[in-house]
């Protein structure tokens, strides 16, 4: 009888346990899909950007040029009069103060847009086109329904003369969305409806890049050393000890190894990919050693017997058979060290990458932000657009992480061997 009740009592603590392991996996699943909620409800409308159709004229006599004008003419003149004459047409106004608020109406990268229009279709020099020119920031949340017009005038930045603009060019059909290629091919800015991730994405291109060439290389030959060559004696032991605690340091402590040695002794230039990714490097080498060691310990001792059997020297035995083999844990390894330096903010943050950058950087050493930084710098923001904004580079960075993830499970599951 006391064999039976104890046998019923294993049977229900297992019963108990596969039920707290289904709720804490349904509890982490609910958690994912309400925080990949969060973020796409708020970010998902930053692919967007709002536009208002405006009809310009692009007379010679306007411009100030002269018949049959050159590239570097249709550059070098003034667009200032041509974009406030087609803006004050879009709605009778009487006054400098509603003069001023339809033109606040439109992002301030209004002449530059008819700009860059006539320059790549010079065609249009002494015709008239319908140009979906950027709406500002206000016109942009009022538009996609984040703006709440119901509010007093005193407590709103978009005024009633103004609202009254909107549903006027509304009913008109003159107010659009359309995707928004300002966030993949613009820099920071400190207007909402302006800003992008460009700079931070080319940044963060170069950095990995870099973080790749360094830490890869130094990090195999450092794990075959170890692993294949170098005698276990107290020196190893000691070394194998630090490269273990050096996985476990906090980020910010290799920024301030960047800041202090890179920046302070080596005086590289600041805010730059360059030395973000060599401060990266020095982070994810301990977190490519530590699989890359692991892989080539899996690797089974017959297959370095086989090869000195048959004459292969130790070096030929190693690098020809037992790398080789070691391979896919080493890059799914790599792979994930390098989704987690994409990830990092802190380090960054210390060697200046947080400064306004509006350009997009050209080479590694140019001035530049990051998705992480570019995160953290948004975050910042009041304005609701850069809200949004950050909600959105959130998903871009989400994006490239999960990808980097899978090829790293691809990679493992492809090539791996069962011994």
């Amino acid at each position: 009888m006391n064999k039976e009740k104890r046998l019923k009592k294993r049977y229900n603590a297992e019963k108990r346990f596969r039920l707290y392991g289904l709720t804490s996996v349904m509890m982490a699943i609910f958690f994912v899909i309400f925080l990949i909620n969060v973020i796409f409800s708020k970010g998902s409308s930053a692919f967007l950007k709002t536009t208002i159709d405006l009809e310009v004229n692009f007379n010679l006599e306007t411009l100030d040029l002269d018949n049959n004008p050159t590239q570097k003419n249709l550059e070098d003149t003034e667009y200032y009069d041509l974009a406030i004459d087609s803006i004050l047409n879009v709605y009778s106004v009487t006054g400098l103060k509603e003069e001023k608020a339809l033109i606040n109406l439109f992002s301030p990268d209004y002449e530059y847009e008819i700009r860059n229009f006539l320059i790549k279709n010079p065609d249009f020099i002494n015709k008239k086109t319908i140009l979906k020119l950027t709406a500002s920031d206000d016109i942009d949340q009022l538009h996609k329904g984040n703006y709440p017009r119901h509010l007093p005038e005193d407590r709103r930045r978009i005024n009633n003369f103004q609202l009254k603009i909107y549903d006027s060019l509304l009913e008109q059909n003159k107010i659009d969305k359309i995707f928004n290629a300002y966030l993949f091919k613009k820099g920071d800015s400190r207007n909402p409806e302006l800003a992008g991730i460009g700079g931070a994405l080319v940044g963060s291109f170069f950095t990995i890049v870099i973080t790749l060439l360094l830490s890869f290389p130094i990090a195999i030959f450092a794990s075959i050393y170890l692993e294949e060559f170098a005698p276990k004696n107290k020196i190893t032991d000691f070394i194998e000890i630090n490269i273990n605690n050096l996985a476990a340091v906090p980020s910010i402590v290799f920024g301030l190894l960047g800041l202090g040695i890179l920046l302070g002794t080596f005086h590289l230039p600041r805010s730059t990919p360059l030395v973000a990714g060599i401060t990266l490097a020095l982070m994810t080498l301990p977190r490519i050693i530590i699989p890359c060691r692991a892989s080539l310990k899996a690797v089974p001792p017959s297959i370095r017997e086989g090869a000195l059997a048959i004459g292969a020297s130790k070096v030929q035995s190693v690098m020809h058979h037992v790398v080789p083999l070691a391979i896919p844990g080493t890059l799914s390894g790599t792979i994930i060290g390098l989704a987690q330096a994409l990830g990092e903010t802190a380090p960054l943050i210390l060697i200046g990458m947080v400064a306004f950058v509006v350009d997009i950087p050209s080479i590694p050493t140019d001035p530049s932000a990051s998705l992480p930084v570019q995160v953290y710098l948004w975050s910042e923001q009041a304005e609701r657009g850069f809200v949004e904004k950050t909600s959105a580079t959130i998903m871009v960075l989400l994006s490239f992480l999960i990808t980097l993830n899978f090829i790293a499970v691809y990679l493992r599951q492809k090539f791996e061997r069962k011994w």
